[in-house]
């Protein structure tokens, strides 16, 4: 009698032995989910292989066979092993990255959703450019790897404007030509809606999305539309890299050099990386572009381990745009005053809206207020759990720890020595919201951060109403900053 190994879902470098019912002898099969008793309750787990013997002499059988096909491919787990080792977590907290939540549950249906929502978009189809001899480099070099169906990791240097993502399109026609898959990931969730409908416009309804911010049920209807086969294109966050394609072509890693690429929580992963694994396992090219590679992935193409392909010129030919660097010490000097907004950014912020054209001001920082002080004790008030100084936030009329989530009311007084000289200091991005509304009352002003698009849908709403020039000027964090593309844009303040 064979015995069952199964991984579950725990912080545990192991997997765990079960018998195998007569009964269910017939429907076990490897990377399906399996019902498991587990010490005083029962518990989902995938079953990862099957062993002719156990070193304990009492076994607890399985319970159940959720599944009637493999929902994990024998690749998927081979690359889950593989994080496994390299990232020091469980099998079992790998593979459990890698589905969607709902099937956590042990659920086989999903309440699909309500079909009088669901609406008919219009895509104006788009036609495929003709691409500059640089990028007739770039897509013959991947196109040659992709015809030998072999692994070799690109990386795509090229300019802002140079045309890289078309070049990502020229290579994934040949893949779907071919009868293959592609997956594309983007390092933030705001880019997805931007990049879909580029990707939508050229391919059409072959392709799907992935990213943290879907229904459970949306999520699993994408996942399901991949895992049968009827869209070949994923484009996604970096949990897409994941995603249960059939005959993977290439993958692509667009912005590689961007942090988001790394997750913060176990699997403690980095996609750039589990991508490229996965693409060994696959046999296929990975395209890494940048503007601005990463310090390793520029090494190893140094090296010679990464093929380097270079885009120096960006299209037709035009100029980069024109940076001012102000100094603010000069502005406080000039106008006797400590300022947020230097003149020349005031000015220019007008000029814009004269002009009927749109704006950008970054601010890599949320809240409106970055720390509460006591000017009587010099007390600065800071998170009981993390010691994290706590953010200000105007909108919540709270101070917020952005580690834990934490939330007080701002105290009336100092609650070390009852003074109460409290004085709030620093900038964030609801502050600089408001200040521009008070410079500029005629700007439409809308703001991009974490805390502005918590309800789900509301990154697209303001990327359509910017896109639609609802907005004059967008505030935000590094959510606008990463290969958003608004013609209308003309100037961009930091």
């Amino acid at each position: 009698m064979s015995f069952a190994k199964v991984a579950i879902n725990l912080p545990l470098n192991r997997t765990f032995c079960y018998s195998v019912p007569k009964a269910l002898e017939g429907d076990v099969d490897i990377g399906k989910r399996v019902w498991v008793p587990f010490r005083d309750k029962d518990k989902v787990g995938v079953l990862v292989g099957f062993s002719e013997k156990s070193d304990f002499p009492e076994i607890k059988a399985l319970k159940s066979v959720i599944d009637k096909e493999p929902i994990l491919s024998k690749q998927l787990l081979s690359l889950a092993e593989w994080i496994s080792d390299t990232y020091l977590c469980s099998w079992g907290e790998a593979i459990s990255a890698m589905i969607p939540g709902v099937l956590k549950k042990g659920k086989t249906t999903v309440r699909v959703r309500d079909e009088k929502k669901i609406k008919e978009k219009d895509v104006t189809p788009e036609m495929p450019f003709s691409p500059t001899s640089e990028q007739q480099n770039a897509i013959k070099n991947v196109l040659d790897k992709i015809e030998k169906k072999t692994y070799k990791t690109f990386l795509l240097h090229g300019i802002t404007a140079s045309g890289k993502t078309e070049v990502y399109l020229q290579a994934i026609d040949t893949v779907l030509k071919k009868g293959h898959s592609s997956i594309v990931l983007v390092p933030e969730i705001s880019l997805t809606p931007q990049t879909v409908a580029r990707f939508t416009a050229r391919f059409g309804e072959n392709v799907a999305v992935i990213h943290s911010r879907l229904l459970g049920s949306t999520r699993y209807q994408e996942w399901k539309k991949i895992r049968e086969g009827s869209a070949k294109i994923v484009v996604g966050a970096r949990s897409a890299i994941f995603s249960p394609v059939k005959n993977l072509g290439l993958i692509i890693i667009d912005e590689e050099h961007e942090t988001s690429y790394k997750q913060e929580d176990a699997p403690r992963y980095h996609a750039r990386d589990v991508a490229i694994q996965r693409a060994k396992l696959s046999n296929c090219p990975v395209i890494l572009g940048s503007a601005t590679p990463s310090l390793e992935s520029y090494y190893k193409a140094e090296k010679g381990e990464y093929e380097l392909v270079r885009l120096t010129k960006r299209i037709d030919d035009k100029e980069l745009p024109r940076v001012k660097i102000v100094d603010m010490r000069m502005e406080v000097a000039t106008r006797k005053k400590i300022v947020m907004f230097s003149k020349v950014l005031t000015d220019a912020l007008e000029e814009v809206i004269k002009r009927k054209q749109q704006a950008i001001v970054f601010l890599n920082r949320r809240g409106f207020s970055t720390y509460m002080n006591c000017k009587g004790c010099g007390y600065v008030l800071k998170c009981k759990k993390c010691d994290a100084i706590l953010v200000y936030h105007y909108d919540k009329r709270s101070l917020i720890c952005h580690y834990c989530n934490a939330k007080l009311p701002p105290p009336n007084i100092c609650p070390k020595c009852n003074s109460g000289y409290i004085k709030y200091f620093g900038i964030g991005t609801e502050k600089v919201e408001s200040e521009l509304s008070r410079f500029i009352p005629q700007a439409r002003i809308s703001r991009m951060d974490t805390d502005a698009t918590s309800k789900r849908g509301s990154h697209d709403r303001i990327l359509e109403s910017f896109k639609e020039h609802n907005i004059d000027i967008m505030v935000g964090t590094q959510m606008i900053a990463k290969g958003l593309d608004f013609p209308r844009v003309t100037l961009v303040g930091v």
